[in-house]
């Protein structure tokens, strides 16, 4: 599997979580493997959450130079696919958002790795303070 350019290791949103170097997409605990064309597709719109990624953005990433197939039915089959795999649907979408003619917006929020996020301890309970009821 290529490496990602963003340098994450895992991908949180809605119940999903998708580990980028194995390519499974966790459910609630439950996984499923993506295939090779909606994982690129799934990374492409995760990397520039809420911005539009083009068609042709994302036929340069899901294909190598070079390649001859009929690049709009394999996008459509390939965002058909990942709809599938996050239970997603192009009349309401939770995830993925189509643009007529333009293309694809990821739309739902992306929860910070717990692992990227600095540790801050709860309020009343930092280092060294110590708090006694009634005073």
């Amino acid at each position: 599997m290529e490496s990602v350019s963003s340098g994450k290791s895992f991908y949180r949103f809605g119940a999903f979580e998708l580990n980028v170097q194995t390519g499974e997409l966790s459910n609630s605990g439950k996984k499923s493997q993506l295939r090779d064309q909606p994982l690129k597709l799934l990374l492409a719109l995760l990397e520039q959450p809420g911005e539009l990624v083009t068609r042709e953005a994302l036929v340069r990433r899901l294909w190598p130079e070079g390649t001859f197939v009929d690049f709009d039915r394999g996008l459509n089959k390939a965002v058909l696919h990942l709809r599938e795999a996050l239970g997603d649907s192009a009349e309401r979408p939770q995830f993925i958002e189509t643009l007529p003619r333009k293309g694809y917006r990821f739309v739902a929020s992306i929860t910070p790795d717990a692992a990227q996020v600095p540790s801050v301890p709860p309020l009343g309970h930092r280092a060294g303070v110590v708090s006694i009821p009634g005073r």
